[in-house]
């Protein structure tokens, strides 16, 4: 794979649509374009044309749209056609582009083309997938600032700041006969203290936003018969899981993805927990277990009607103790209770009816407030894992700095290294193989 290649691809998604684009990108794709077309194409002028074959026979007619590098998507020549948006007619125009001598493009190649050319930093690029992937309004918009530049800009003010504070921390090294006092000056530590406080609001807008992305993955777990399929159909607002009065109706995981007040969650419904000696429901029941491993929250179902039992502690005392857990007590209706939100030796407790319905918006709080949500959308920026783990370094290292803050030598190696790592978040620096695994989760033709 060679930058110097033409590359092409369809960039709109698989299937029948009244519309469908082919992109091309590359250097010097004026003659690319005149044997395509037969004529020269004006720069960011749309013309109607005939997209012909190699015979001179019409493939299809639609919008031709020529964009001259460096004031393009990917910063260099790119062509897109724009036809009827059948399959076979676009894989007949795409064929034609690789005859000329373009190749297919590689998953997310034209955006990492953008990255090289400088059109866009690493953080930007990464957001063009979130917002394609974002399932919620919420996680649209909080991406969208992403590729504004919303992030980059937060995390290029703070490396700003650190390049001026390492100025003066290196100058004491490099100059000692001029004197400079700079362990001595009242606002050295006065700025350490500053990006250390900058930087935290990053990383609790970065937390956020990783939220937005990432979604919750919540475990409903309890005794069976408690209404664990039953409370899966109410958030989601449609039975998807089977409901009866039999205990093990569900034998296996039920994964719904539901909006919560804009944050995605994951829902997994699971085969209720007890001694069994039915091989294809221990089977659901070890299922179960290895999902509540993996969550980031778990709903215990109790059947309120019939108060706790030691089933149901036993089940809490079994729950891996970093785990946010929330209680349900659910078939309120049966006890004829209001529903209601309260705490409980540290844990939440919400009073409901997966039934009725009652009590169904307490419980949506709940989540939110188990998984740290509060709700800032309009401040928020799209991150991924790895810029929080950059984040977290940078502030590991600030943390030692301000230890070190006498020291000079040492403290000017830890304000690099926060530099280091937080340009790592915009690609400043960046291994090959970090930007090969980033791009490779793109959708081809982007």
């Amino acid at each position: 794979m060679s930058r110097n290649d033409i590359i092409a691809a369809v960039a709109t998604a698989p299937g029948r649509a009244g519309i469908g684009i082919v992109r091309i990108s590359g250097a010097r794709l004026a003659d690319f374009c005149e044997r395509i077309v037969n004529r020269r194409l004006t720069p960011r002028r749309a013309i109607l044309a005939d997209f012909l074959g190699a015979e001179g026979d019409v493939i299809d007619r639609g919008i031709a749209l020529f964009f001259a590098a460096p004031h393009s998507y990917t910063g260099e020549d790119v062509l897109e056609l724009q036809g009827h948006g059948g399959p076979v007619v676009l894989q007949l125009l795409l064929r034609r582009c690789l005859e000329l001598g373009a190749r297919l493009a590689e998953p997310g190649e034209f955006t990492r083309r953008a990255y090289l050319n400088d059109k866009l930093d690493l953080a930007q690029a990464e957001a063009v997938a979130d917002l394609i992937d974002a399932s919620t309004a919420r996680a649209a918009q909080c991406a969208l600032r992403s590729l504004q530049g919303a992030f980059s800009e937060r995390i290029e003010g703070l490396t700003r700041s650190l390049i001026e504070l390492r100025a003066l921390a290196e100058a004491t090294l490099d100059f000692p006969e001029e004197d400079i006092e700079f362990l001595q000056r009242p606002d050295a530590e006065e700025r350490l203290t500053a990006i250390r406080t900058e930087l935290a609001k990053v990383q609790q807008a970065s937390q956020q936003g990783s939220l937005l992305r990432e979604g919750m993955h919540v475990v409903l777990a309890g005794r069976p018969n408690v209404g664990k399929s039953s409370l899966l159909n109410r958030l989601a607002g449609e039975d998807l899981a089977i409901v009866t009065e039999i205990p093990g109706t569900t034998r296996d995981a039920i994964r719904q993805s539901i909006n919560v007040s804009g944050v995605p969650a994951h829902i997994i419904d699971t085969a209720g927990l007890r001694d069994s000696t039915d091989p294809v429901e221990k089977l659901g029941i070890a299922r179960t277990w290895a999902a509540i491993e993996r969550a980031d929250l778990v709903l215990l179902v109790i059947d309120a009607s019939g108060g706790e039992t030691g089933g149901d502690e036993a089940i809490l005392t079994r729950l891996p103790g970093s785990l946010p857990c929330i209680r349900v007590m659910n078939k309120i209706d049966l006890i004829a209770r209001a529903p209601a939100a309260e705490h409980r030796d540290g844990t939440p407790v919400v009073w409901l009816s997966a039934k009725t319905g009652e009590g169904i918006e307490l419980l949506r709080r709940a989540l939110l407030e188990a998984v740290g949500w509060q709700g800032e959308g309009e401040g928020l920026f799209m991150a991924r894992e790895r810029h929080l783990q950059a984040l977290s370094a940078a502030q590991g290292h600030l943390e030692r700095a301000a230890q070190v803050a006498r020291q000079p030598e040492l403290l000017a190696e830890e304000l690099r290294l926060a530099q280091v790592a937080l340009g790592a978040i915009t690609g400043e620096f960046t291994a090959d193989d970090l930007l090969a695994e980033i791009f490779s989760r793109f959708c081809i033709g982007k």
